[in-house]
């Protein structure tokens, strides 16, 4: 990509977005275009098809999705897969017609079966049944694959499809009901802390395992992949270990520094057992991630410490 090229970022104020954007003006891309969800509805397909046709962007990363933790995907089961599908349907479509020169698709670790084997390799999508809490939005986002897969063999469109595992950062979620597990438990532990709670709950049994990424090394990846990967499928985007949950929650609450004791609520679903990506064709293609856990979770409390007290002195 040249650093004067035209490239669309949808989905520029997500989590994902914002990192996607910073990296590349850290690169010194000069050319970047952005429309909030007001701007640009990307379930509207005429108005997608005008803003393709008008900007004629030369590359996208198509960010822009319907996000949320295991309460949300469970409750918004027609939501999430309605919207997923209609946005990436509206975006490489209209990609494709007026002539993107390469787009990148950001999907979900998800999209594996339930009881895939571990770690799970890109030649696991589709091998399985999927965990039923989240099945709406994992087949939303294989749909997305499957069409970047179609039009490229079909049209020989440049377009391509990540897969990053849970992901963390600056910009995230923190709403407790619709959020995912490691800002909901940053959330909870320094609420906990400020009103001296005597104990924290946290749902399931703490056994599942768990792969997490800091948001900025995913950027770095899709950054890297979009200069440099050019075929069918797809790329697995994580760090190659995980974590249980109970040992994340002790984790976090170390770094905030709360004292106090863990409640299990078993009775609340756990979700898949285990969700560990296999990232060896990632490294093959030239890329390892660089930001430890214990390091971007010290990073994200601090911002979300700061932000939470900036609100509550207002």
């Amino acid at each position: 990509m040249e650093k004067s090229a035209k490239i669309y970022v949808a989905g520029h104020r997500g989590m994902v977005g914002s990192a996607i954007v910073r990296r590349l003006n850290a690169e010194g891309f000069t050319n970047i275009i952005t429309r909030t969800s007001s701007e640009l509805d990307l379930r509207n397909q005429e108005a997608v098809h005008q803003f393709f046709n008008a900007e004629k962007p030369e590359y996208v990363f198509l960010a822009a999705a319907k996000v949320g933790g295991i309460l949300a995907n469970n409750t918004y089961r027609a939501d999430f897969i309605y919207e997923n599908l209609i946005m990436e349907c509206n975006a490489i479509h209209a990609a494709y017609v007026s002539g993107v020169k390469k787009l990148l698709f950001l999907g979900s670790s998800c999209i594996y079966p339930k009881f895939a084997a571990q770690p799970m390799g890109e030649d696991s999508l589709l091998t399985g049944i999927l965990e039923p809490t989240n099945e709406p939005y994992a087949i939303a986002k294989i749909a997305g694959i499957k069409m970047c897969d179609a039009y490229r063999s079909q049209y020989g469109c440049n377009f391509i499809s990540v897969m990053p595992t849970n992901l963390y950062g600056p910009n995230d979620n923190y709403d407790l009901q619709n959020s995912h597990v490691l800002p909901a438990l940053i959330r909870k532990f320094h609420e906990a802390k400020l009103e001296n709670k005597p104990s924290v709950e946290i749902w399931g049994s703490g056994t599942p395992r768990r792969e997490f990424l800091h948001v900025d090394d995913l950027a770095a990846a899709c950054y890297h992949l979009m200069q440099t990967y050019s075929e069918a499928g797809l790329v697995n985007i994580g760090v190659g270990e995980d974590i249980s949950i109970k040992e994340l929650a002790l984790l976090i609450k170390e770094i905030v520094g709360y004292s106090n004791e863990l409640i299990w609520d078993a009775t609340k679903p756990d979700g898949t057992p285990r969700k560990l990506l296999n990232i060896h064709k990632l490294k093959s293609l030239g890329f390892t991630p660089k930001i430890s856990l214990r390091d971007g979770i010290e990073s994200v409390y601090k911002e979300y410490a700061e932000r939470a007290t900036s609100i509550t002195t207002a």
